[in-house]
């Protein structure tokens, strides 16, 4: 029996940065200064080009467990054998000071002894520029510098530092520290400051979890997903990204390799929409700073993505790497950012529709944010009839897309409600039109011998983005149209395990191999919305054991259970959230889990 592939590591952050740690404590992807800054350390992608950040027991006897520190994203990796056992607590500093989130470019990792006397190895060699920077290395009295990487890059530690730097094995006798940045260096006491640190980091997600408003069903699980969501918002700007990785592929040499290190417009609304369900509105008071500064500096329409600084241009570049498993093309930047993809508009105003009308948020009210709202809406107006590359982002393909239409439904009915809350008539008038002509283009979508709605005009195929349909109330759960469209669905793009293909016809890469795992989610969501509760949890639950041993999910999982794609998947872990709460909410009584 084969084994199944899951993406062995974990993930930690302070909404700076992003680091991935595998199951024996080497940082496999770490990109600073920014999420789409170039690795650090990258053997994710080389393992012969991407530097190294690793601590290894000599003795090759022995087992590791990995677990987060409870309610944290603090990662801690444990060694163990017979005569010793030790762990690598790995964290990013993250916590109040001086009024504000304190969050450097800092990598923070204590090995603590917890058993005998072992001998490890610590090997850390930075890089830059995708490998094409290997830097010169200079010791002080208790740091290695790495020069030519562009900035300040420091380990200050505790460790003889001609160990670290010829890989020396040494009995680990006590505690011992590395503080990795890039920048401003630590010019503090290190056992203390590290030790500090931990604390106040630990105690910042545990009262970040506390303030969350969750339901008693499987709320280990929604916690961990509210945890990772978190990290992926890059908190000098409040832009919201995918994914922290590039180039994992959909599936095993699918050539569906993509850099995910961007602010998809679509994305984040799925994610705001979980951080309302949790009651973090912050995040989403921060995403709107970010999206005002990139509308009002639009003229005629808004791109599917921007950069984390909301930067337009994403040219897409093949780097000469080796790739995940071999897999190649390593791609950075993403040609998605010249398509042409309109259901961003409705998104963009579904996702901001709280500002206005919840009046526990800080600019609820603000007629001063209405401008955009008519931007939006207009936008609706002037593409309602142009085609587009959908969710999906084909390449060479434009259709009018079911989904498209269904968010100019969304947009407009969102619209609407803001201008019943500013008592703006003319924002109301111009929002029914759009309503009544974006739902009979849905319908124009609608097969009504096949009782399902297609993934556009005039073609055959159906499409998983249509059981939005039902979640978003257009089709009511309590319909027969609904019930007949999710089974339609079901018979074509569902597995037995419930995972959800996103379609099954030849795309610009060939037939799809791999299901997409928020479709899974989606179709769990739709079937709580029919009243379909004993199914919805079974399937509910057998998408949890498509994780991976910390609860991270990936974007795609194939036939045999196996974890593609960019991870962990904001997408995935929205997902999980929203269907969490939509079967919580139709629930008579709580489920403890």
């Amino acid at each position: 029996m084969t084994s199944v592939h899951k993406y062995n590591m974990g993930m930690i952050g302070n909404c700076s940065f992003l680091a991935y740690i595998d199951t024996r404590a080497n940082v496999k992807w770490m990109c600073l200064p920014r999420f789409d800054s170039s690795f650090v350390f990258g053997s994710l992608l080389d393992e012969k080009r991407g530097g190294e950040f690793s601590i290894t027991p000599t003795d090759s006897s022995f087992q590791t467990k990995q677990y987060y520190l409870d309610n944290t994203n603090i990662l801690c990796t444990e060694f163990f054998n017979h005569d010793w056992s030790f762990r690598v607590i790995d964290f990013a500093p993250r916590f109040r000071l001086y009024e504000r989130n304190f969050r450097p470019l800092m990598f923070i990792r204590k090995i603590e002894l917890l058993r005998g006397n072992p001998f490890i190895t610590v090997k850390c060699l930075p890089v830059y520029d995708y490998g094409n920077l290997v830097p010169e290395i200079v010791t002080g009295s208790n740091h290695i510098r790495f020069l030519n990487l562009g900035t300040q890059v420091r380990l200050t530690t505790d460790i003889p530092l001609n160990y670290v730097i010829h890989n020396t094995p040494f009995v680990l006798s006590e505690n011992r520290y590395l503080v990795f940045t890039y920048g401003i260096p630590l010019e503090a006491p290190l056992v203390s400051t590290a030790e500090d640190f931990l604390d106040k980091t630990k105690k910042y997600w545990q009262l970040w979890v506390k303030s969350t408003s969750i339901p008693h069903f499987y709320q280990r699980e929604i916690i961990r997903s509210a945890l990772v969501l978190k990290l992926h918002q890059y908190e000098d700007t409040g832009g919201i990204i995918a994914a922290g990785t590039t180039s994992l592929p959909e599936y095993d040499q699918a050539g569906r390799n993509w850099d995910y290190r961007h602010c998809w417009l679509r994305d984040t609304y799925y994610t705001l929409n979980a951080f309302n369900h949790i009651g973090h509105f912050e995040e989403l008071e921060k995403y709107f700073q970010f999206i005002q500064n990139i509308i009002l500096s639009e003229q005629h329409r808004i791109q599917p993505v921007y950069s984390v600084t909301g930067q337009k241009k994403l040219t897409e570049t093949i780097l000469d790497l080796d790739g995940y498993m071999g897999n190649k093309p390593v791609r950075i930047g993403n040609e998605a950012y010249t398509h042409i993809q309109n259901d961003n508009y409705g998104q963009v105003l579904v996702s901001l529709l709280p500002l206005f009308v919840d009046e526990r948020l800080n600019i609820a009210g603000q007629k001063s944010s209405l401008p955009l709202v008519h931007w939006l809406l207009q936008r609706i107006e002037e593409t309602m009839e142009e085609p587009d590359a959908g969710i999906w982002e084909f390449r060479n393909t434009l259709q009018h897309h079911c989904y498209t239409f269904l968010f100019h439904w969304a947009g407009s009915k969102a619209a609407f409600r803001i201008g019943q809350y500013a008592n703006d008539q003319p924002l109301k008038r111009k929002a029914l039109k759009l309503i009544k002509e974006s739902a009979n283009h849905i319908e124009s979508c609608y097969d009504p011998q096949r009782k399902v709605y297609l993934q556009a005009t005039a073609v055959p195929h159906l499409d998983a983005s249509t059981l939005q349909l039902i979640a978003m109330n257009y089709l009511p759960g309590n319909s027969r149209k609904a019930i007949l469209h999710l089974r339609a669905l079901e018979k074509e793009l569902k597995t037995n395990d419930g995972l959800f293909y996103r379609y099954r016809h030849e795309d610009d890469f060939g037939k799809p191999k791999s299901t997409f795992l928020v479709c899974a989610f989606w179709h769990v969501e739709a079937l709580a919305c029919i009243g379909h509760m004993k199914e919805a949890i079974q399937y509910f639950e057998q998408l949890l054991l498509f994780s991976n041993h910390l609860g991270l999910f990936s974007e795609d999982v194939d036939a045999s259970g196996n974890q593609w794609g960019n991870f962990p998947q904001t997408y995935s872990h929205v997902g999980l959230i929203n269907a969490a709460f939509r079967i919580a909410k139709k629930l008579d009584t709580p489920l403890f889990h």
